[in-house]
């Protein structure tokens, strides 16, 4: 056979020496796609586990994302905040809505106090003015109404949110709308603020516009306003806003928004005023996600309004020992009750104890009523006998979970009638009774069932 030339050959070899050449590199890539990929799945794992090891869901993933490990919840403390809604009403700048709002993220409690706009703060009513009222004080600074709030509660809240109407209608149209039920039919016209008001009553998606609408309205033209039983008057402003903003919080914490986040978080910088530093809000925005807007109290200061001819203006005016109690409800931690221990040799005076209660109410009208229970005390048992009580009275039971919960509470959903509230509260034998009305809700009582129940 005939040699090949001697270049011929070394053609050969080079095309030889390319192919393992090749192969080598491929080998290699290979490896090192196959490392990637097992680095991928690690920390893929690793992330899956820290969200885990912080409460899992949307609010591990949160936990995550700004830097907070499983000990970071045990060591937030509960916060609360003075919402102020800014309004130019007749062309000066007021807080026609303040409201302390209060969140633990430990118990996932949280509650809303509203403080009428009318509220006198001056030194006499008989001689007071406009700038008496507290929603006249953040012309001055908004930490003059924050001095005012803590004087008028016995609170020492820090921290403040002045938020511009706008802010609110644009973060409404941001989220896609939200899903409100309107109480009543508003019909209001003011060309000197070119505000019109046309909303029809029932269940409905607001966009920014109709928002601001709902959160402005005062009466109709025909001078009517909310009924008595829903609160009239300004009690039912401040309802409808507290369930606005309860229902906008709950439609924006959802992981369909997570997207979303940079267009929020620039709305806040424009038209949100705080003293609450970037660091404080995001320790406590994982733990928010989770809040279960059902469960959140609320409740108005108490008191009453007078005007002329007793003074020359509309002025609310608080009742101090009402109020104080309302904060001993809503924030105190409450003293352990005594129980007095029965005398040795009294023992045969003492009587049973039963579950008969003093309220008179048949199982006809229990068995109309709707029951949420809200398991807080971490006992399976517990939340068995509790169901038990309150279904061999009647009343129709659903049951749930949540967080460990010192306190029991028993919310007032629908204004029902507070025989009910006052009814279970003595099958329970504990309880700090709410109201925190919400018009769509589906049941008329939540009971959120804490670790003071021992029975």
């Amino acid at each position: 056979m005939a040699k090949q030339p001697n270049n011929k050959r070394k053609e050969n070899i080079n095309k030889k020496d390319k192919k393992i050449k090749k192969k080598k590199k491929s080998k290699v890539w290979g490896k090192i796609l196959i490392l990637l990929i097992l680095i991928l799945v690690a920390l893929i794992g690793l992330f899956i586990y820290k969200s885990k090891q912080n409460g899992g869901g949307l609010q591990g993933m949160l936990s995550i994302l700004v830097g907070h490990d499983e000990e970071t919840l045990k060591n937030l403390e509960p916060i609360q905040v003075l919402l102020m809604g800014k309004s130019t009403d007749q062309g000066a700048e007021l807080t026609d809505t303040i409201i302390v709002a209060t969140y633990n993220p430990q118990t996932q409690n949280a509650s809303l106090l509203s403080i009428p706009r009318d509220t006198f703060v001056g030194k006499n009513p008989t001689t007071g003015t406009g700038t008496d009222k507290i929603n006249a004080l953040y012309r001055k600074s908004p930490e003059k109404t924050l001095e005012a709030i803590n004087k008028l509660t016995g609170l020492e809240v820090k921290y403040y949110m002045v938020i511009d109407n706008q802010a609110l209608i644009e973060l409404v149209d941001i989220i896609g709308g939200v899903e409100f039920d309107v109480p009543i039919n508003m019909k209001y016209d003011d060309r000197s603020q070119n505000l019109h008001i046309n909303l029809k009553k029932g269940l409905q998606v607001l966009d920014g516009d109709k928002a601001e609408q709902l959160i402005r309205f005062r009466k109709n033209n025909d001078g009517t306003t909310y009924p008595k039983e829903y609160g009239g008057d300004d009690y039912g402003r401040m309802r409808t806003q507290r369930e606005f903003i309860m229902a906008t919080a709950k439609q924006t914490i959802q992981a369909k928004n997570i997207l979303k986040v940079k267009d929020i978080i620039d709305l806040v910088y424009e038209y949100v005023e705080t003293n609450i530093s970037i660091s404080i809000i995001k320790d406590y925005v994982p733990y928010a996600v989770n809040i279960d807007i059902s469960t959140i109290q609320s409740a108005v200061i108490p008191g009453g309004s007078y005007g002329p001819p007793t003074y020359p203006l509309w002025f609310f005016i608080p009742d101090k020992d009402e109020t104080e109690a309302l904060m001993e409800q809503l924030y105190g931690t409450g003293e352990d009750e005594i129980i007095d221990e029965p005398v040795d040799g009294d023992e045969e005076n003492d009587e049973p104890t039963t579950n008969e209660t003093t309220t008179d109410i048949s199982k006809t009208e229990t068995s109309q009523i709707k029951v949420e229970l809200i398991n807080g005390t971490e006992s399976d048992k517990a939340l068995t006998a509790v169901k038990k009580l309150l279904k061999d009275k009647g009343y129709q039971v659903t049951t749930k979970t949540t967080t460990s919960t010192s306190k029991t509470t028993i919310i007032n959903k629908t204004d029902v009638d507070t025989k009910f509230t006052d009814n279970i509260k003595e099958l329970l034998e504990v309880g700090i009774v709410s109201t925190s009305s919400v018009s769509s809700s589906d049941v008329d009582i939540s009971i959120i069932l804490g670790k003071d129940y021992n029975k």
